[in-house]
């Protein structure tokens, strides 16, 4: 299944949308019940939406907490 997720999973507050993908909590939490059309719908729209929200979200993400947890195992054990 096509989806835009890059793991970045937080929402900007001032706009709705996720800072990595673009889409509503409502899409994401929906993406798997609509259609290939309706996702390939949202996608289409999603570059403009990124436009619109700020660049970097106020928490720390999914995928920099793991990256960071990763450098820190390997820092461990060299």
């Amino acid at each position: 299944m096509e989806s835009p997720c890059i793991l970045v999973c937080s929402i900007d507050l001032k706009t709705g949308y996720c800072f990595g993908c673009g889409r509503t909590r409502e899409e994401i939490s929906g993406w798997t019940l609509y259609s290939s059309e309706q996702r390939r719908e949202i996608m289409a729209g999603l570059p403009e939406r990124l436009e619109l929200v700020e660049r970097k979200p106020r928490r720390e993400t999914r995928r920099s907490r793991i990256a960071r947890e990763r450098a820190e195992d390997a820092s461990g054990k060299a």
